[in-house]
Formats: structure tokens, C-alpha cells, sequence
């Protein structure tokens, strides 16, 4: 992996983890905690969807797409994690 595509990740769930506190209002872990889970959402997504076939297109859109879906996933799951 190369230090530019490193720097368009972070970029990536940067804006995914806002995004992602933003439609589970609630349940996120403020701001920084948020910005926290979209990165690790946008590095799971580019993980897991692919393996999946699942594609949505190319480009930065996609991107902040699948990252935000694995930033809700992920905050789904720590929220569930949390009440137990």
C-alpha cells in the first residue's frame, strides 16, 4: 500500500465517521470517537466488500460510500457490544 492511498483511507474515514455519527445519532461516541470508527469502518469495508463482490463503482464517492456503511456497521455492533 502506498503512503498516498494511506492518506486518501484516513481522508476517506474521516468524512465516513462524521457521516456515520451523523445517521446514528445516539450512539456514537461523540466527534474524535467517530472520526475513530470511520477509519477503522473505511479499512474494513475496503477489506470485506471487495471479498463480497460487493461493489458500488470506483471513484471517492464509492469510497466514502462503503466506508460509511462500515463505520454504521461498526458502530452498530460497539453500541450492541455496549449494553451487554
Amino acid at each position: 500500500m502506498q503512503f498516498e492511498s494511506v492518506i486518501a483511507m484516513l481522508i476517506v474515514g474521516v468524512l465516513a465517521g462524521w457521516i456515520a455519527g451523523r445517521i446514528m445519532r445516539g450512539r456514537g461516541f461523540g466527534l474524535i470517537g467517530n472520526i475513530v470508527v470511520g477509519i477503522v469502518g473505511a479499512f474494513l469495508a475496503g477489506l470485506i466488500f471487495p471479498a463480497l463482490g460487493f461493489a458500488v463503482g470506483g471513484g471517492m464517492f464509492a469510497s466514502i460510500f462503503h466506508a460509511t456503511i462500515g463505520a454504521v456497521i461498526l458502530l452498530v455492533l460497539i453500541s450492541l457490544l455496549r449494553k451487554v
